[in-house]
């Protein structure tokens, strides 16, 4: 971090310790806190609620990445309206409805009002003023450019709105997290102290990013040091779902949730002609086992179904063994 980013950074460490001092005249708050063992383990503290449940928990740190043109902002926008409205999103449910803040960086607001509609149309009752609060670049006043979440101004202008928030989407880390070198961890430090310090609140963060050339989320892997959840969404393979999206979802860090919570999914998007969409979702064992069903039907052999689909050929034949017991193969190719 630079001198000037340093001296900043301390400057609002300074502004935010005096503002939570002790009201006792004379007496100030330690810096820092240490609690010994036998205190820590007789504190009560409370088991961490969910926000969506099983990945998302109060006071919880979370990021999805993808590949560009993938869904991630359709993704986003329908966790911000499960989570505002109480609802429930591809078998996630939210116990109740909370107070969400939703940072967009990059959207035209008009294609951001269009996919916030949709989704309300689409069964999502956000009724009560405050539950989901907007704030993208086109609508600040005297064209202002957006807050930098890496830079402790950024932080200051957007602490009325965050304070006013239990979770707070961030779409996207390239475009709200613009200051230092993207692939260098030491940039990170200060959107990681932010993070930390909305969770100390009982807030909880979901980070949207980019994923790289090869797959993996762009820049520095720093970034999931302190996270609960990451979330990768992935290209299908075979064809696009008709007039939608098709991905894979794989949870590449899940802390506090395992088994069939943790199992990879693949997730579908369908738009029908008046502009309503469907999710969908399964396993993305049974979807893969489909999959090879179908492509054999069509007459293609073992071979060619594993290079189709880019899995083990042993997966493939374990799967027509399968297919064959149930009477669901239709192609004599499908043993071969």
């Amino acid at each position: 971090m630079s001198e000037p980013a340093f001296d900043r950074a301390a400057s609002e460490l300074d502004r935010w310790a005096d503002q939570h001092q002790p009201e006792q005249p004379g007496a100030l708050a330690p810096r820092v806190s240490a609690v010994g063992l036998g205190e820590f383990l007789a504190r009560d503290i409370p088991p961490r609620e969910m926000l969506l449940a099983p990945w998302l928990p109060k006071s919880g740190l979370a990021m999805v990445y993808a590949p560009r043109g993938i869904g991630k902002t359709w993704f986003a926008i329908y966790i911000a309206l499960a989570v505002a409205s109480g609802g429930e999103f591809l078998g996630w449910k939210a116990p109740a409805p909370i107070r969400v803040l939703y940072l967009d960086g990059e959207m035209p607001a008009v294609a951001l009002q269009e996919r916030l509609a949709i989704g309300v149309a689409s069964g999502y009752e956000v009724a009560a003023p405050g539950s989901l609060s907007i704030i993208t670049p086109d609508m600040q006043p005297d064209f202002r450019p957006m807050p930098d979440l890496s830079t402790p101004e950024g932080h200051l202008l957007l602490e009325p709105h965050t304070d006013a928030a239990d979770l707070i989407v961030v779409d996207n880390i390239a475009t709200l997290c613009r200051s230092g070198k993207e692939n260098e961890g030491e940039s990170w430090l200060a959107v990681q102290g932010w993070a930390l310090r909305m969770r100390a609140m009982g807030k909880s963060v979901l980070f949207v990013h980019h994923a790289g050339k090869g797959g993996q989320q762009r820049g520095t892997s720093r970034r999931e040091d302190v996270l609960d959840t990451v979330i990768a969404l992935k290209y299908a393979k075979g064809d696009d779902a008709p007039q939608g999206a098709r991905f894979e979802l794989h949870f590449e860090k899940n802390r506090g949730f395992f088994g069939d919570d943790a199992k990879a999914r693949e997730v579908s998007l369908i738009s029908d002609e008046n502009g309503n969409t469907t999710w969908g979702w399964q396993h993305l064992n049974d979807s893969t086992f489909d999959r090879v069903v179908d492509l054999l039907n069509e007459g293609l052999s073992q071979k060619e179904v594993a290079i189709e689909l880019e899995i083990n050929k042993g997966t493939v034949s374990k799967y027509a063994r399968k297919a064959k017991e149930a009477g669901l193969l239709t192609s004599d190719k499908g043993g071969k």
